[in-house]
């Protein structure tokens, strides 16, 4: 309704704003210098969600036979992007554990490959629920900066901390001037998944550029809906449905962590402190078969494999838990259902089940 009563001065316009509205691109800004890292409206693009960001990025910076260098696992879409614009993908394997990047061995990928740029999610990695801490963004920025390479800090889910945790300072306070740095940020994953505004924190000169790069694709974001994030973030709105987001999703967290353990025993994981995967090692069962079999008992559960560069964790499935309750229940009940399908060498047959879980 807010954003509606905005909109009638705009509706006499073109409407036609490609780095988008000046006011959401002033208030971005404001957030941004608010957390420690002074910024100007300027140095901010509005998009259509992050994937609208990263492809604007992807096709300025990582065009056909480019290195982009990425964590590994690294969130399936981004990879699939990258991959359709034509990009030569090099993983860097995470840390053990929630602990984060193992920084030598980026510095290395670094120095050897020679990426155009590189990919990474620091706050609650997708798919692992991974933070890394101060000293470890510190020292990529300082890598990435030796190296040429621009370093992408997608922070989508950056205010989805679900337990008392000191967060670290953003990727881009190591690197203000936004050069080497370039952030995307986005509504869809600590908002709502239907409010498909994302943005890019940058140099204002790399902002012009991305603006004439994203115009192959679309030439702006719908007005209404950035309306509609200004008025969220500029009335309170925003912090009150994050703190919402933010209680539903740790009581999903444990209600699903909680039904997993009892039906799945021997399967293993560690419990992220924020974000909203679970990252599951499968007890040695294909999680490529898993899905099928999935599949057959309507459950639908992402496979290692689609988190990977060449097949890699074959031995692991991704869980959301952006649900709970009697639902979490459910699939887990249907996820033991497919394991034991895939350990007897069968999918089972007769009529599929309806899909229980996306």
């Amino acid at each position: 309704q807010g954003a509606l009563e905005e909109l009638p001065p705009y509706a006499h316009t073109h409407g036609d704003y490609p780095a988008g509205l000046p006011a959401l691109r002033a208030m971005i800004a404001e957030r941004y210098t608010v957390r420690g890292i002074p910024t100007m409206p300027e140095q901010i693009m509005v998009t259509t969600g992050a994937m609208g960001a990263i492809d604007a990025i992807c096709h300025l910076f990582g065009g056909r036979g480019e290195r982009i260098a990425v964590e590994s696992p690294s969130y399936a879409n981004i990879l699939q992007l990258m991959r359709e614009a034509g990009a030569r993908l090099v993983p860097v394997a995470m840390a053990e554990g929630l602990t984060g990047w193992d920084v030598d061995r980026w510095r290395q990928v670094l120095r050897d490959a020679a990426p155009r740029i590189a990919y990474v999610v620091a706050d609650f990695h997708n798919p692992t629920g991974a933070l890394a801490d101060d000293d470890q963004r510190r020292r990529l920025v300082d890598a990435a900066r030796s190296a040429g390479t621009v370093l992408v800090a997608d922070e989508t889910m950056s205010e989805l901390w679900l337990d008392d945790v000191e967060m670290p300072r953003p990727v881009c306070a190591f690197a203000p001037a936004g050069s080497t740095v370039i952030t995307v940020g986005s509504a869809s994953k600590a908002f709502w998944a239907g409010m498909r505004i994302g943005w890019v924190r940058a140099a204002p000169d790399v902002i012009r550029s991305l603006v004439a790069a994203r115009a192959y694709a679309d030439l702006g974001t719908p007005v209404l809906e950035q309306l509609a994030v200004n008025w969220l973030f500029s009335t309170g709105g925003w912090e009150q449905a994050v703190t919402v987001r933010r209680e539903q999703a740790r009581q999903n967290r444990d209600e699903l962590v909680a039904a997993v353990r009892r039906e799945l025993p021997d399967w293993e994981f560690e419990v992220p402190r924020g974000g909203l995967t679970l990252w599951v090692r499968t007890g040695g069962l294909s999680g490529s078969r898993l899905a099928e079999a999935g599949e057959r008992v309507g459950l639908r559960v992402p496979s290692g494999p689609r988190f990977g560069v060449d097949g890699a964790f074959e031995g692991y499935v991704r869980l959301p838990f952006t649900v709970g309750g009697a639902v979490a229940e459910e699939a887990a009940v249907r996820l033991a259902a497919a394991a034991r399908m895939v350990e007897n060498g069968g999918v089972g047959g007769g009529e599929t089940p309806r899909t229980f879980v996306a």
